[in-house]
């Protein structure tokens, strides 16, 4: 399992800002071949249209959000996939433990933007009157990024928006009740692994 620690800077930018990035997450091996699982993802035709909202309100807007999504579920041991589950809980492990967060399970999300400017547009990560998402912790794949491929984080905490690259081996992890952002429109393809923590006491 992937060693983790938070840094002091981390979970200073955490509690003063909401949200922090870390570079070379995992590494280059890893980073290669989480790509290479994913691309065979998006190859088999796995991932669908990603909607907005949820449950009866849940509808397709490729305006408001563009990607194409599928749901990362416990699998088979020892794969790319597999270990950056392991990773993730570790990080939720280190996240209750170092920024007194109190997190529980989480939900990973694979998600693909065809480069074609596609976007998601201005929201929250929760929902009020659920059982809230926490914190949202974003893994890029996406090698040899540069501007013109466009597909941009933007953070809005308080004060200036603030734009993230979506590199590969990047981490970022915002808390989500407090963070809203947006995917400014990818001219290139763009992937991403997505975990949203719960509470420990969300069913």
């Amino acid at each position: 399992m992937h060693p983790l620690s938070l840094r002091d800077e981390e979970i200073q930018a955490l509690g003063e800002h909401g949200w922090f990035t870390r570079e070379n997450f995992l590494g280059e091996t890893e980073a290669q071949a989480l790509l290479v699982e994913a691309r065979a993802c998006v190859e088999a035709g796995r991932l669908r249209p990603a909607g907005i909202r949820r449950g009866a309100d849940l509808s397709l807007d490729r305006a408001t959000r563009g990607d194409f999504i599928t749901w990362v579920e416990p699998g088979e041991a020892d794969t790319a996939f597999s270990r950056l589950r392991d990773t993730y809980t570790v990080l939720g492990d280190a996240l209750s433990a170092e920024a007194y967060l109190g997190l529980g399970r989480f939900d990973l999300q694979l998600a693909w933007y065809p480069g074609g400017g596609e976007r998601y547009a201005r929201h929250a990560d929760a929902f009020p009157g659920q059982s809230n998402r926490r914190v949202t912790a974003i893994y890029y794949l996406n090698p040899e990024w540069t501007p013109e491929h466009g597909g941009l984080l933007r953070l809005y905490p308080e004060g200036e928006p603030v734009d993230v690259e979506p590199r590969l081996d990047r981490l970022v992890v915002f808390l989500s009740e407090r963070i809203e952002h947006e995917v400014l429109a990818a001219r290139a393809p763009r992937l991403a692994l997505t975990a949203w923590f719960y509470g420990r006491d969300a069913g």
